[in-house]
């Protein structure tokens, strides 16, 4: 299990889970999706991370929603990690930023795309904190054993690879759920992506698609494999959302799922 003292059910045997907005829209709707997200995570005993971009640096298009501020972002994940003492975690894009977002989470994430940079990935494991590893949509799961050896050889062995599926052609993802033993393989939890798995890129609007509906399939199939973590991006009102809605599960839904994913967890066990 993880290296966080905050991280609560460790012992319970349960997958943890990664889950909350793609990007902080604002204090009250972190604080909602947190707040109902722990409340379930606590009655059916898995670990729960808190999640959310502080900034968006990867947009199809340059009007597209980047972010509230930096600053303001950061200091509500921290917040929020303090109020439910849950562990927080966000993604960062250059090595400036890795010492800037430890100051506020205890997890950070590396985007798929910036998987192999490897100046970004010595900067985030020197801050000490658990860095999360995004396997690119180019990569083999092999070629992931690399990026985590960057990290520790930094010697910060806390280490997640995270799985977000493979390029299929320019508009689709699939995954291929041989990679979650080959990555366990290399020391680190895998923990599976169930929603930008489902993500249909370079559509001719500029705004990524999806396939929300597909998200209990990705994530049913992952758990019965046997992979150590879920991340899934929720909010209240996807369509709504600033970021990403295309491929958000509604929060309504994320009990029954986690539900049924606990069973499932349970029978393999």
């Amino acid at each position: 299990m993880l290296n966080l003292t905050n991280l609560k059910h460790a012992g319970s045997g349960n997958f943890f889970l990664i889950a909350g907005p793609c990007a902080i829209e604002g204090e009250q709707m972190a604080f909602d999706i947190a707040g109902r997200v722990n409340e379930i995570c606590t009655r059916l005993q898995i670990p729960y991370i808190f999640k959310g971009s502080y900034r968006k640096a990867n947009r199809s298009k340059k009007s597209s929603f980047t972010g509230i501020g930096d600053e303001k972002a950061l200091d509500i994940l921290k917040r929020v990690g303090t109020h439910y003492d849950i562990p927080t975690t966000t993604d960062i894009h250059t090595d400036e930023e890795a010492a800037l977002a430890a100051a506020y989470v205890d997890i950070l994430q590396i985007p798929a795309f910036l998987c192999r940079q490897s100046s970004l990935l010595a900067a985030a494991a020197q801050t000490g904190k658990v860095v999360n590893i995004k396997k690119g949509q180019f990569l083999s799961p092999e070629a992931m054993q690399f990026a985590a050896e960057k990290v520790r050889e930094e010697g910060n062995p806390n280490v997640i690879l995270t799985e977000r599926g493979a390029m299929f052609g320019y508009q689709d993802l699939i995954v291929d759920y041989r990679g979650i033993p080959v990555m366990q393989s290399f020391g680190a939890p895998v923990v599976l992506d169930c929603t930008h798995s489902l993500q249909q890129p370079n559509q001719s609007t500029g705004v990524t698609g999806g396939r929300p509906a597909l998200i209990g399939v990705v994530a049913r199939a992952g758990v019965a494999v046997g992979v150590d973590g879920l991340f899934i991006e929720t909010h209240p009102v996807p369509a709504e959302a600033k970021s990403d809605g295309a491929n958000m599960l509604p929060l309504d839904q994320l009990e029954a799922l986690l539900e049924q994913l606990v069973r499932i967890r349970a029978a393999i066990r």
